[in-house]
């Protein structure tokens, strides 16, 4: 880091994919906690379908509602993720659309052929935006944190 800069700006790829790496990790375990509740609740059987297959995406029955819940529910909790792990709100519009593009790429490859679903399609939309948004919003609440001056700041402890 050079002198007189306020963050670290040089490129580094092994924290990029560690970052992804574990927003991945991270954000699929809370989708499978969440999406295990809503089929207990809906009296369902838990599959990796619950999670990949987009024709579980559906308003049809209380099942396919509770999943589409979940879907949303856990892209507030990737929102916190997004704080904790990133922690950079001009980052976040980046990491939201790398997890659901990936996650895309794993929908496809699981059911062997594109989504076509729109209901699929309309979720991702909503989740991407709800995660980008309220990371963001809990980014800048920390980047913007008032920067103690003075005496009485010196002998305080930074909570950075």
């Amino acid at each position: 880091m050079k002198a007189g800069t306020f963050r670290n700006t040089q490129w580094d790829p092994l924290l990029l994919i560690a970052q992804i790496i574990s927003m991945q990790s991270c954000v699929y375990f809370t989708l499978g906690l969440l999406v295990f509740i809503a089929n207990i609740l809906a009296g369902d059987n838990y599959t990796l379908d619950n999670l990949f297959e987009y024709h579980e995406i559906h308003i049809s029955d209380v099942g396919g509602r509770l999943i589409i819940l979940a879907f949303v529910l856990n892209s507030f909790i990737a929102s916190l993720a997004l704080w904790c792990i990133v922690r950079r709100a001009k980052l976040c519009l980046d990491f939201s659309c790398t997890f659901h593009f990936l996650h895309l790429i794993i929908c496809w490859w699981y059911n062997s052929n594109f989504p076509s679903n729109i209901s699929w399609w309309l979720l991702n939309a909503i989740t991407t935006t709800i995660m980008c948004i309220g990371g963001e919003f809990l980014c800048l609440k920390s980047e913007l944190k008032e920067i103690p001056v003075g005496y009485a700041a010196l002998n305080q402890k930074s909570d950075v």
